[in-house]
């Protein structure tokens, strides 16, 4: 008897990565979708709301900044689920442009930095990802853990004592809620109930509203009146480039980190133009720009279950809604309520395996110091892509150290002649003491070097090559290159002889 064949929909919920259309098809896919997006809103805009403040903008920027970009990003994007909104790294690259020169050219700066994310987009920036490691990939999750974790400790220094229980309370219903039930999101249930038991018991303490005032306005079109001249270009410029590689670092790591956990691929060009294109629009609609939010994304993704780009738009949606039209009771939320939120993102995000003992024993030092040195820059910067960079830096550096002691050469006596054999990746950093391994005055007239287990990166390892042949040749020593295959003998023949070795 043929077994009946697995709704689309079902298929779908048990490989966790469903399409846009089946969720819509699918009542329980959507309402996951939907609870999703309307978490993320509700956690979006305190942080907007704090990023404008970093900015020196008006908290409107910030907002109407994630709603434009939270939308276009999930038409456009190339990583369905993942958040982009305002963020506190592009607030910090582009901070001094609002206080030295004013709006006109915080706004000239924003719609750069989109047009220079759509260049990089052109020229293959994204394809760079596979040069980071997954020491680098552990340490920018864990920092990222941390820093989300520090950045609520204001919230929780110097505020009344009824703040700690609410807290409490909230992590209580997230750790349980799953326990009961997975059809509604815990974040959303602990935001609720958090809520109104501080309504219903008139519990003085900090809300949303106490951040800020939130518009009563729908975002207008705005053009920055900035002079179209080099000058202006020059003011604007280096800030729009820092803004542009620290967005896009931040996404693409981002889209990265959802990838693993959905284990679903992503297109990163397209997420590279995507941002730039979200960019330009929300600075056409006055918003200071942004990229991928990691918080918010890991909400959406790894708490609340989301997997398409329904949970992405209706975070945008919900966001303006909640602001214009249901603006007075968000005001009434706790901010210890969205603090549980977030602790409770902390937890998940940070990888305990990469610190548990046995991982420890297990991995070379190397690769522990990498994750180690990604976190602590990240941790003094408080800047996730100078900690990538950094741990790219390392990791270079130590894979180069590595390998630059494992090129071997063996002498191998015979009559009239004498055989070595060499053995290894030669480049910069192995093929400088290649030269050393050579017995120039004991060797007879006539030397072989066996290439055949070797291979030929860069003119350095060429150079080194020449010099072994020119000091052979100074004792009248006739050295043959034997064994090179095929791309060394290209590279060797074409830079040998050119490049000055004396």
């Amino acid at each position: 008897m043929a077994t009946p064949a697995e709704p689309p929909a079902t298929r779908a919920l048990s490989s966790g990565a469903p399409t846009t259309l089946q969720a819509l098809r699918s009542p329980r896919l959507l309402l996951r979708e939907a609870l999703a997006g309307l978490v993320v809103a509700l956690a979006l805009i305190p942080e907007a709301i704090a990023f404008s403040v970093i900015a020196g903008v008006d908290p409107k920027v910030g907002l109407f900044s994630s709603f434009v970009m939270a939308v276009s990003i999930a038409f456009l994007g190339g990583r369905p689920a993942m958040i982009t909104a305002a963020t506190g790294a592009v607030a910090l690259v582009i901070a001094p442009v609002m206080r030295d020169y004013g709006f006109d050219y915080f706004i000239a700066t924003v719609l750069l930095a989109g047009a220079l994310q759509i260049v990089l987009a052109v020229l293959g920036v994204a394809k760079l990802m596979r040069f980071i490691p997954r020491s680098v990939m552990v340490g920018f999750v864990n920092a990222l853990a941390l820093l989300v974790f520090g950045a609520q400790i204001p919230e929780l220094i110097g505020v009344p004592w009824a703040v700690y229980p609410l807290v409490a309370a909230g992590i209580l219903i997230m750790v349980l809620m799953p326990k009961i039930t997975r059809a509604v999101p815990a974040p959303l249930v602990s935001v609720i109930l958090i809520t109104a038991a501080a309504v219903t018991f008139a519990i003085n303490v900090p809300t949303v509203g106490d951040k800020g005032d939130l518009p009563a306005s729908l975002p207008e079109f705005f053009f920055p009146s900035v002079p179209l001249t080099w000058e202006t270009l020059s003011i604007i410029g280096p800030f729009a480039l820092g803004m542009a590689l620290v967005g896009l670092m931040e996404s693409l790591l981002t889209a990265k980190l959802v990838d693993d956990i959905t284990d679903t691929p992503s297109n990163k060009t397209r997420e590279t133009w995507a941002q730039g294109v979200a960019n330009m629009l929300a600075g056409m609609f006055g918003g200071m720009g942004g990229c991928a939010v990691v918080g918010q994304t890991m909400i959406n993704v790894k708490v609340s279950g989301a997997r398409t780009r329904i949970s992405t738009f209706l975070a945008g949606a919900f966001l303006l809604i909640l602001i214009l039209v249901l603006g007075d009771l968000v005001s009434l939320i706790p901010m210890a309520a969205l603090v549980a939120v977030m602790i409770m993102v902390s937890v998940a995000a940070f990888d305990w395996h990469s610190i548990a003992p046995s991982t420890l024993r297990r991995l070379p030092k190397s690769e522990t110091f990498v994750m180690v040195a990604t976190v602590a820059v990240v941790l003094a910067t408080h800047n996730l892509a100078i900690g990538v960079i950094a741990g790219v830096v390392v990791a270079a550096v130590l894979f180069v150290r590595r390998v630059a002691h494992v090129v071997a050469v063996e002498r191998v006596p015979s009559e009239g002649a004498v055989t070595y054999r060499v053995t290894g990746e030669l480049f910069f950093a192995s093929s400088n003491d290649l030269t050393t391994m050579f017995d120039y005055t004991g060797d007879p007239a006539r030397v072989i070097v066996d290439m055949t287990d070797a291979h030929v990166w860069d003119a350095s390892s060429v150079a080194a090559l020449d010099a072994i042949t020119t000091k052979y040749a100074r004792r009248g020593t006739t050295v043959e290159l034997v064994g090179m295959n095929a791309a060394t003998r290209t590279l060797h023949e074409r830079l040998s002889g050119g490049l000055g070795v004396e």
